[in-house]
């Protein structure tokens, strides 16, 4: 990996095991719901606290109970301090922790203004890689390679606040998964112990037998993974030449951006993801910079959780991935027009009905997803990485909330990330990472727009 631009100074490397008393091996087959993610590139998350300390202070006092945390919490995650084991000769992947196994854990200090970091307004990507973990390279051997899924940061602002990083494979679980872990790691470290963990129900459930495949995906998954790629993604390269920026979304907003789409389309279900996706797809489409076609396809890509809608259903606390894919096509033309919103926000609903609501189930066609998908790739496609659903800013380290959360890895695709609003109930709060020319005129767009509902 090229040099990070803005670095932070590593206190102390580490790895974090489960306690040996209680952590027991654990393997579990990969399913294709994770097969899928198996070459995409590592997950990046960022939380930023308002929590001003000193270098003793954190160091002597914060640190310890963090590791102390992180190893009761272990304890209830074991796949995440295991890896992923990728045979090279025959046989799906898998997931395996032993004994032994751990969980990479660095500890930095930066003297960068976190004010600055934590700001909704342009910021230089490259500045938050400072706190970002690596995840350690994968260990190669002549029948399998074995793959870490798990990194983690403390970052200290001295007399400023921390900010926690997070690394994950994709493979090893979806944001559900992940942000279960993050809220663990916070009850435990909050309350001093896993207790309260218990009592509010947040411990995974990896039981492999409860998913159903009666229609061979994991098989048609594997076949179709197999023959595409290397098993470790590229590493990142400085600079990226993207700015980041932050763009909020009040209650307000999301009911007037309903209300317009209801007065053209009375007869719609209307969410408020829906709005926010097509509001985003056609600024982003407006504020394009070079001449596009107008019969050029545009491709929104986005992934809905199937746990509950599964039959039979899975526990809301099913750890591993467990997505439908989902996606919505216009032409760059009517994005561009008139009546762009309404096309998108039409676009949206229409393929999250045919998918989420299928009656067939949300699995009919699953087969193809795989192939569908592979054909976008070089094509007009935005993603959305996150959900309304998951509350970051309710993470509580014993700090309170959190300042500012960031995901990283928007830089490496053309995502927007998504999440609750910190500051406004019933807002969304929406990331995205793209050159700065165009997020300026995708700025004056987005706010142009709202300002005229």
């Amino acid at each position: 990996m090229a040099e990070i631009p803005i670095a932070a100074a590593v206190l102390e490397r580490c790895n974090i095991q489960p306690s040996p008393d209680v952590a027991v091996e654990l393997t579990l087959p990969l399913l294709h719901y994770d097969i899928t993610w198996l070459y995409f590139h590592p997950v990046q998350r960022l939380l930023f606290f308002d929590f001003p300390c000193s270098k003793s202070q954190f160091l002597e006092i914060i640190v310890p109970k963090l590791k102390e945390s992180l190893i009761q919490t272990l304890n209830h995650f074991l796949p995440l301090a295991g890896n992923i084991v990728h045979p090279l000769n025959s046989g799906i992947p898998f997931s395996r922790f032993v004994a032994g196994d751990s969980a990479s854990l660095v500890i930095a200090e930066c003297d960068k203004d976190i004010t600055h970091l934590t700001g909704n307004h342009p910021r230089v990507s490259d500045e938050l890689y400072g706190c970002v973990p690596q995840l350690p390279p994968a260990k190669y051997s002549s029948d399998e390679v074995v793959i870490p899924v798990l990194a983690l940061q403390i970052t200290l602002f001295p007399d400023q606040g921390v900010c926690l990083g997070f690394t994950n494979h994709h493979a090893i679980g979806d944001a559900s998964s992940i942000v279960r872990f993050i809220k663990a790691w916070a009850s435990v470290n909050k309350f001093d112990g896993d207790a309260k963990l218990i009592e509010d129900k947040l411990l995974p459930y990896y039981d492999r037998s409860a998913v159903v495949d009666p229609e061979g995906l994991d098989s048609i998954y594997w076949n179709l993974m197999k023959r595409s790629r290397a098993v470790e993604s590229p590493p990142t390269s400085f600079p990226l030449n993207r700015v980041r920026r932050t763009f909020i979304l009040t209650r307000d907003d999301i009911q007037k951006l309903k209300n317009s789409v209801l007065e053209r389309r009375p007869e719609k279900q209307i969410s408020a993801f829906t709005v926010t996706c097509a509001l985003v797809w056609v600024c982003l489409a407006r504020a394009e910079p070079e001449a596009v076609a107008d019969d050029e396809p545009e491709y929104l890509g986005f992934a809905a959780d199937c746990r509950g809608r599964l039959k039979p259903p899975l526990p809301a606390a099913y750890f591993g991935n467990c997505l439908a894919f989902v996606k919505a096509e216009s032409t760059h033309g009517l994005l561009k027009g008139n009546d762009g919103f309404i096309v998108a926000a039409e676009s949206v609903g229409e393929a999250t009905q045919k998918t989420v609501y299928n009656e067939k189930g949300i699995l009919d066609g699953a087969e193809n997803w795989p192939v569908e998908f592979g054909k976008l790739m070089g094509k007009r496609l935005f993603g959305v990485a996150g959900s309304p659903r998951f509350d970051l800013y309710g993470v509580d380290y014993g700090w309170g909330r959190p300042k500012k959360f960031e995901s990283a890895s928007i830089d490496g695709d053309t995502s927007m990330s998504l999440c609750k609003s910190r500051d406004f109930e019933g807002g969304l709060e929406i990331g995205l990472s793209r050159s700065e020319k165009i997020l300026d005129a995708f700025a004056a767009i987005f706010t142009e727009y709202l300002n005229k509902l």
